[in-house]
């Protein structure tokens, strides 16, 4: 399983915030035998082994610090399972920007669509005449 977008770029924003403050985890954090997805495949091994459905932010982000810090961990198998993460998301001027000129694309779109599209006529029902014969 490969975890969300979202999910795998929280904790890896977490943990260049962290590299960034911490020296000797910053070394940690360059080892090049170690890369975010295996460290979400191991997140989510461990969360499935506790058998709990709901963590604390500094839980989550002490066992991504583990995995990196840890030389010998094991990763785990690929797990299929749905990551909820309830953070806000924080756009950049950038990210925002886009999505305002895709929002307006879209609804520009789909305006021409519906002027551009025929218009149906209302057929009248006709009344069919049949050729039955009645007994009474």
């Amino acid at each position: 399983m490969k975890s969300t977008a979202y999910f795998t770029r929280t904790i890896l924003t977490y943990l260049e915030q962290r590299a960034s403050v911490d020296a000797l985890f910053a070394e940690a954090f360059a080892k090049n035998n170690k890369n975010i997805d295996d460290c979400c495949i191991y997140i989510l091994n461990q969360v499935q082994q506790s058998g709990c459905n709901g963590f604390h932010d500094d839980e989550i982000f002490g066992m991504a610090e583990d995995y990196y810090t840890t030389d010998n961990i094991e990763a785990g198998k690929p797990i299929n399972c749905n990551v909820v993460v309830n953070h806000v998301v924080e756009l950049t001027a950038e990210e925002k920007e886009e999505a305002r000129r895709e929002a307006i694309e879209k609804a520009q779109d789909e305006a021409y669509r519906k002027m551009t599209q025929p218009k149906k006529k209302p057929t009248a029902k006709k009344n069919e005449v049949t050729n039955q014969l009645s007994l009474f």
